[in-house]
């Protein structure tokens, strides 16, 4: 079948077509229909496919062969007879976005050119963002921050982006900033006196419409850099997203949202204080509480067996307070917590003593429905069965005893 004619090629601005229908093919997924020429974008170079109506049906997918021959996938009825005209309409949301993407990520690569001598190596316009892999052995926020600069000023100059059709031998004559990696007719991205590029996507007409290109994160990957980006109206809503969360951190702390950050570096830096503080307290009161159970019970044998359940006590304060026990005098510490969502449960011994924690604590997290382990003189563990929790402390006790 001979090749669809790409109406996007020489203008991303077409938006509505007509074309004729010249094979129509029924799969699982919906009809396949293959036309004279289209405007709907096929999956490729690292861009997803357009979507939108063709002849009323919906267009899901779009994608192409090794022949050139594009198909529509379509759904929701429609007629596509051989031979027939039909209308087709392009999602506008979605190819504004794609458009702003990728012409945004030209100018991008070359930006990181300028800016360190870093060339792209690869692409991928995702859902929400879009990542380039280039050529940094070693990225720093320098980097970053000057390649956005560079990027954003060719954007707000305006400037045009045009299109060149070209063959191999005429691709010579001009300072791509990469090689083709198609042979015949090349398509050729120029950005006024920024960039050449070889590229089958869709593109502004001016830089402008890219709005903006901001630089979300980026990472070492595979002995490259990967950037993490938005343009336009993704930019936006990025934006708008991070005002967001920046605005209700600093109204926790009634302040201005620029201020939110060294208010949060400081209330962090209180909290880990606190924490320490409270881990000494826990220490202090465990000693004196694991006096009073002791107290409590007479011995069994060579050992105290001490046993109890609690209410919302987490499960370092209960492994605390057990190994105050088995340490005080020669025991055996069985204790369990319980909370909205689950039950927990720390053993100990004394080092004198044989028994083995890790084995009985196991036993216990099956009762409980979950699991844990750790040494034969202190485990831990838990599991979502809480109304188990006595009968999996009771069992226990009783295995110690007759043990």
């Amino acid at each position: 079948m001979r090749p669809t004619e790409r109406l996007y090629f020489t203008d991303s601005s077409v938006l509505e077509f007509t074309a004729t229908v010249l094979d129509r093919k029924t799969t699982d997924r919906g009809d396949q229909v293959v036309l004279d020429r289209t405007a709907f974008y096929p999956t490729g170079g690292g861009q997803p496919n357009d979507t939108g109506r063709l002849a009323g049906a919906e267009v899901i997918d779009v994608f192409e062969d090794e022949s050139g021959t594009i198909f529509h996938v379509v759904t929701g009825g429609g007629s596509f007879d051989t031979g027939q005209v039909v209308d087709g309409v392009i999602d506008r949301a979605r190819r504004l976005d794609h458009l702003q993407q990728h012409t945004g990520q030209h100018i991008l690569s070359q930006a990181f050119v300028q800016a360190c001598g870093a060339e792209t190596r690869s692409f991928h316009l995702g859902s929400a963002t879009s990542t380039i892999d280039i050529e940094l052995q070693s990225p720093t926020d320098d980097h970053m921050r000057a390649a956005e600069e560079i990027a954003n000023r060719i954007i707000f100059e305006d400037r045009p982006v045009r299109v060149h059709l070209v063959d191999e031998e005429g691709t010579e004559r001009l300072p791509l900033r990469k090689e083709s990696a198609v042979s015949g007719e090349i398509r050729v991205i120029e950005v006024e006196g920024f960039d050449w590029s070889p590229c089958g996507g869709t593109h502004a007409m001016r830089t402008g419409q890219i709005g903006l290109v901001a630089i979300k994160s980026y990472e070492r990957a595979r002995k490259m850099t990967r950037v993490e980006f938005v343009c336009g109206v993704r930019a936006l809503d990025d934006y708008r997203k991070a005002n967001s969360s920046a605005v209700a951190v600093a109204r926790l702390f009634s302040a201005e949202r620029d201020a939110a950050p060294d208010l949060v570096r400081k209330a962090l830096q209180e909290n880990k204080s606190l924490k320490k503080r409270q881990r000494d307290l826990i220490d202090m009161a465990t000693v004196v509480e694991a006096a009073a159970m002791l107290a409590g019970v007479e011995a069994t044998g060579p050992f105290k067996l001490v046993h109890a359940i609690f209410d919302g006590r987490d499960i370092e304060e209960l492994r605390v307070l057990a190994s105050k026990i088995v340490s005080g005098e020669t025991a055996i510490a069985l204790l369990g917590a319980r909370d909205e969502g689950a039950a927990r449960i720390v053993f100990a011994r004394s080092a004198s003593l044989g028994q083995d924690m890790g084995r009985l604590l196991a036993e216990a997290c099956q009762t409980l429905g979950g699991r844990g382990g750790g040494k034969p003189e202190l485990a831990q563990g838990g599991g979502p069965q809480k109304d188990m929790l006595e009968a999996a402390i009771k069992t226990a006790a009783e295995k110690v005893l007759s043990s």
